[in-house]
């Protein structure tokens, strides 16, 4: 069947959706490239990959932070949001960076961090200065709970609990005072309900994009509306604080607040900007809301639903298994519910996320065979697709030393308080950490098998190197047809050029079965089956429509596919032409 020819780059002058058929990359800037050798990953580092990321193919680049920062959790902490950290490189280098994509025709997404600042901030410097500061609302200070003295367990104006362990709340001596971090204690939450934190923060959008940025990934975006009344919420067993969410998530203005946001910086700009949003806790009908395009919010949303299926009573320090009935079920529900209005972003991995395929495919014998399958599976779904750096490689997870071998602050803080405040035993606590934490995706990109694979000409990188760099590295595959690298590349190409992918309908199959996924895409005349085999052992695949076994192979793992019956983690995509 032929392949109708469609440009590798959309128009997004002629086309408002051009994002459909696009794939996101996401660099983490500290891991990615260290072009000065102090083991640090910065810009400059990021321009000399280039060629590499055009050769993959991908049409955005995502930037984590780079802004001012004292670096409490990796640059999401931010002190000044219109400069660039030294640590990175400078506001030219940034220049360059966004010149050298468009000269490429790659867009880049910066991270927005607005429901905090660092607490270096000026402008928490200021709110914190004095109770009469004209600035003091801008972040959420409470008194202690009455009848309990200030500073005390107990006396936090309520019982939520940071993402980062411990009390959501830190007193401020001098002013006798709590005030609410979700995060670090280095992280205030800024006062949305206060008109001028939100004007303050779309001067700071138009100024970057004024810059040249092409849009804005929007980090926990959901949060920044709280219920004024910050009620406890219930604690569950084995916690110290509360982690219901119930008081901030989706808050009561936040549809407001992103409408708001939108007509002050994107109403009258170019609709090739992207604005995705980062939504912990979103369900579909809350997603449907804020992606409506009539609405006017959000081009797409960032959902954590799939990957908190392996999460032990909801909390990923008690890793289990993934049921597959599971994750098509909630993948699934997502696609029926986006399918007429709305869009969601499609993704195995992030910086706030394990390796995919260490996660849920197989890091040994069949680690690229388990790799592609997991990357077909996803990126033909429909959404937008992202490619956390590495994941292209088929990057796995780090068996750390140690506890001194961490650097993910959630992580340190989570060891301090189950092996303290919970005592529980260190090495029951290291093991249940190793699946699914943070550092895991934050190792260097491989490059190369030379030393610190290449990533840094310095002898000593911020985090260890994974010593299976000497196999897996981007020298290795970029020239290798049967690669890892390859097949993404051969994955965002079917996308750009089908306009099935992007567009077409879904239909799962075999939605009870669990070792194999499968589903089917249609558009018009084009009907694709994808079938994904997510077990080392064969398995048999009967889907009452024999003429799929002579269908057309658009894109597999294995060599040949003679029938449906699918190998030891075969993907297999057939195509045909049906009746329109």
């Amino acid at each position: 069947m032929t392949v109708p020819d469609r440009s590798p780059h959309a128009n997004p002058a002629a086309d408002p959706q051009w994002f459909r058929s696009a794939v996101v990359y996401q660099i983490y800037p500290r891991s990615f490239a260290d072009s000065d050798g102090d083991g640090v990953g910065d810009l400059r580092g990021i321009i000399g990959k280039l060629d590499y990321l055009e050769r993959l193919g991908v049409d955005v680049v995502w930037l984590s932070p780079v802004y001012r920062s004292p670096q409490d959790d990796n640059g999401y902490d931010i002190s000044d949001y219109r400069d660039i950290d030294p640590l990175f490189g400078s506001l030219a280098d940034l220049d360059e960076l966004i010149e050298g994509l468009h000269a490429r025709g790659m867009k880049l997404v910066m991270d927005l961090v607005v429901n905090h600042t660092s607490d270096e901030h000026p402008w928490f410097e200021e709110s914190r200065a004095s109770k009469d500061s004209p600035r003091r609302d801008w972040y959420w200070w409470r008194p202690p709970r009455p009848g309990r003295k200030p500073g005390t367990p107990g006396a936090e104006p309520n019982n939520w609990g940071s993402f980062f362990s411990g009390s959501a709340w830190q007193f401020d001596e001098a002013s006798g005072e709590y005030y609410l971090h979700l995060f670090s204690r280095k992280q205030p939450d800024l006062n949305w309900e206060n008109p001028e934190v939100r004007q303050a923060v779309y001067a700071m959008m138009n100024w970057w994009l004024d810059r040249g940025v092409d849009g804005f990934r929007m980090d926990v975006i959901n949060f920044i509306s709280k219920d004024p009344a910050l009620a406890d919420t219930p604690i569950h067993e084995g916690e110290l604080h509360s982690h219901d969410r119930r008081g901030y998530a989706c808050g009561p203005r936040i549809h407001e607040f992103l409408q708001e946001m939108h007509r002050e910086v994107f109403a009258h700009r170019d609709p090739g900007l992207l604005t995705v949003g980062e939504m912990p806790s979103v369900t579909v009908e809350d997603a449907v809301l804020f992606t409506d395009p009539d609405r006017h919010e959000l081009d797409m949303v960032f959902q954590f639903e799939h990957v908190n299926l392996d999460h032990g009573g909801g909390s990923k320090w008690r890793p289990g298994r993934m049921r597959l009935t599971d994750l098509k079920a909630s993948f699934g529900r997502w696609q029926k519910g986006l399918e007429e209005r709305g869009w969601n972003s499609l993704y195995w991995g992030n910086h706030d996320q394990p390796r995919i395929v260490s996660r849920w495919g197989d890091d040994g014998e069949y680690r690229e065979l388990s790799a592609k399958m997991l990357a077909g599976v996803l990126h033909l779904h429909r959404g937008t697709p992202y490619v956390y750096q590495g994941e292209e490689l088929g990057m796995t997870n780090m068996a750390f030393a140690g506890i001194d071998a961490h650097r993910d602050i959630e992580v340190l803080n989570h060891y301090r308080e189950a092996t303290g405040g919970l005592g529980l035993d260190p090495v029951q606590v290291l093991e249940s950490i190793a699946p699914l934490n943070r550092d895991n995706a934050r190792t260097p990109v491989q490059w190369d098998a030379g030393p610190n694979a290449g990533f840094t000409t310095g002898t000593t990188p911020w985090i260890v190197v994974n010593p299976n760099a000497a196999e897996i590295n981007a020298a290795d595959q970029v020239d290798r047809e049967d690669s890892v690298f390859a097949f993404y590349r051969e994955l965002i190409r079917l996308r750009h050029e089908l306009p099935v992918i992007a567009d077409g309908d879904f239909t799962m199959l075999l939605p009870e079965d669990e070792a194999v996924y499968a589903f089917t895409r249609r558009l018009d005349a084009t009907e694709l089956l994808v079938l994904g085999n997510f077990s080392g052992e064969p398995q048999p695949v009967d889907l009452g429509d024999p003429g799929w076994g002579r269908a057309e192979v658009l894109l597999g793992n294995y060599p040949d596919s003679p029938g449906l019956d699918l190998g030891p983690w075969e993907f297999a995509c057939r195509i045909r032409a049906v009746s329109a």
